[in-house]
């Protein structure tokens, strides 16, 4: 459709028990990402909710953001499904999503690597057949104890946590569009601290 077209996929659950999970962080950034640009979620053939935009406004790159409507560890159906409809190359996939080696709201970004033992990107890779696309990382820490991570991310955030997640999610919003806008290498240099 656009040579410079992007898809940013937010990587969650559906469901409303699911919403204010660690897991769904990715979701909660695409919210912020749409209602700046006015822009709400339509239903897409590809098993997703889409919204189509303008990152930044009307002169920014267009940008397709895609919530799965899988569960998260089978969102790379989705995601194949969307780069094929959009016709967007693995090179303008950014995918934003939980991050448990990262205290608390801490974020990077990078392009390709390994999944980390995270059942979302594991699911993208196998889907669309390579892990060479970039990734915009939210810090959710460790587990306390001896606690499951994967029981971990699927709690809330903690009230601790909760007082600063609407300016850390913005701040992680700011991050996806300069990924989008600027590149790599400035978004890390702002971000990667």
């Amino acid at each position: 459709m656009s040579d410079d077209r992007w898809l940013v996929v937010g990587l969650g659950n559906p469901g409303p028990e699911y919403l204010a999970n660690r897991h769904n962080i990715g979701f909660l950034v695409l919210d912020v990402l749409a209602s700046r640009a006015g822009a709400s979620f339509k239903g897409h053939k590809a098993r997703a909710e889409v919204a189509e935009i303008r990152l930044g406004g009307p002169g920014g790159p267009p940008v397709v953001l895609a919530r799965p409507r899988s569960y998260m560890n089978e969102s790379g159906g989705p995601v194949s499904g969307l780069l094929k409809y959009y016709d967007v190359p693995p090179e303008r996939l950014a995918v934003i999503h939980d991050e448990l080696d990262l205290p608390f709201a801490a974020l990077r970004a990078k392009f390709g690597g390994g999944d980390n033992g995270h059942n979302g990107l594991k699911s993208v890779r196998r889907s669309i057949g390579t892990g060479d696309y970039y990734r915009v990382r939210f810090g959710v820490g460790r587990p306390p104890g001896r606690m499951d991570p994967a029981a971990f991310v699927l709690r809330d955030f903690s009230a601790a946590e909760r007082k600063d997640l609407d300016l850390e999610i913005d701040r992680c919003a700011d991050a996806t569009e300069m990924l989008v806008r600027e590149g790599l290498e400035r978004t890390q240099n702002a971000y990667n601290s």
